[in-house]
């Protein structure tokens, strides 16, 4: 595996940081390779060189943080709720612009989607309608039941400046997974 330059690693977050910076200024519909370009201190055939568009530069943003959160639950996957979670609620505060940013902003709706349906596939292992308390329930009501939630209580943390620490979103989340799951 080839080393990537660390010129080429500087700009690219140069310019992931500049996108999501604009985005919390204004609509992703507004801003303009050039914006990106200013932003990121870069030249736009920078960014098309490794972008076609805006809108690929989002949908790679986008999947870099999904496929990040896919490795913190292959990692916390022999972990308790409330261990696996506080990795989670760190990761989110570590990455609060970029959450707040796609939570809130009309040009990223499809990350809320794509944030829905990456937590159903991840809850689908421990859901067990076979015995215990939720025997007899449908699969697909718990999942959308549980990750809904998931979704709704991390946007709640985040729109609102992350109100309590993550170790206490983490304890509390743990917890009520526990009871549901």
């Amino acid at each position: 595996m080839s080393k990537v330059d660390r010129r080429i690693l500087k700009s690219q977050e140069a310019i992931k940081k500049a996108v999501i910076e604009l985005m919390s200024e204004k609509n992703f519909d507004d801003i303009t390779i050039q914006d990106i370009s200013d932003r990121a201190n870069v030249s736009r055939g920078t960014i098309y060189l490794h972008y076609l568009d805006k809108f690929d530069l989002l949908d790679k943003l986008i999947e870099e943080h999904i496929n990040e959160m896919r490795e913190l639950c292959e990692s916390a996957a022999e972990m308790d709720f409330i261990d696996a979670n506080l990795i989670w609620f760190e990761y989110l505060e570590s990455h609060y612009l970029f959450f707040s940013t796609m939570l809130v902003s009309k040009g990223a709706p499809s990350f809320r989607s794509q944030f829905l349906a990456f937590l159903i596939e991840e809850f689908k292992d421990e859901v067990d309608i076979t015995e215990g308390k939720n025997h007899g329930l449908n699969e697909d009501i718990i999942l959308q039941f549980i990750a809904t939630s998931y979704v709704g209580l991390v946007e709640w943390w985040i729109t609102n400046g992350m109100p309590y620490p993550p170790h206490i979103m983490a304890e509390q989340t743990g917890i009520l997974l526990e009871r549901n799951l």
